[in-house]
This record gives structure tokens, C-alpha cells and sequence, in this order.
């Protein structure tokens, strides 16, 4: 998943997780606060990918690239993910299987 060359990517992926964790101290809604990340990923990525372009026409020609480009990414890193709290359920969970 992630980029061998970049010892900081999990360091950053924490940082973002830890926001939504202390978000949850003071707004319990744990789909609210996912949904609040989720939407923010999205409009980084957004904003991330139109710095590529020269135009809103140029994005809009790549715009299903973008899209399966990013659908993919996500697919991929939530199926690793799940997994890997199937596989340890008892242990992130607390809970005894």
C-alpha cells in the first residue's frame, strides 16, 4: 500500500486518523466525523489533481481517469484494511474472540 521510498506515509496517515479520534471526544457521531474525513480526502484529492491541469476543460477530459484512478486506490487500501481488523479483531477491538 504504501510507497516503500516514503518512511513517512503511515506518520501522516496517523496524524489524520488521530484528528478524527479527538474530534470524536467532543462530537460523538463516529458517521458524522467518518463522513467529515472522508469528504475532506475528497476535496484534497480534488484540489490535488487540478493542480495537473492547465484548465477546467483539460481536467474535465480526465476526469474518469481521475475517478477510476481514485476509486481503485480507495478499494484497495479499505479491502487491506478490513481485512486486517478481520484478522485481528480481538486485539483492536478489545474484545475476546
Amino acid at each position: 500500500m504504501a510507497d516503500a521510498t516514503d518512511p513517512t506515509f503511515y506518520d501522516r496517515a496517523d496524524a489524520h486518523i488521530e484528528l478524527s479520534n479527538e474530534q470524536l471526544r467532543t462530537h460523538e457521531n463516529l458517521g458524522q466525523v467518518s463522513a467529515s474525513m472522508m469528504f475532506g480526502t475528497t476535496r484534497f484529492n480534488a484540489w490535488a489533481s487540478a493542480r495537473n491541469f492547465k484548465s477546467g476543460a483539460e481536467m474535465a477530459n480526465a476526469r474518469e481517469a481521475m475517478l477510476k484512478y481514485f476509486c481503485d486506490q480507495y478499494r484497495m487500501m479499505l479491502e487491506d484494511n478490513l481485512d486486517d481488523h478481520i484478522n485481528h479483531f480481538g486485539r483492536y477491538m478489545g474484545r475476546a474472540e
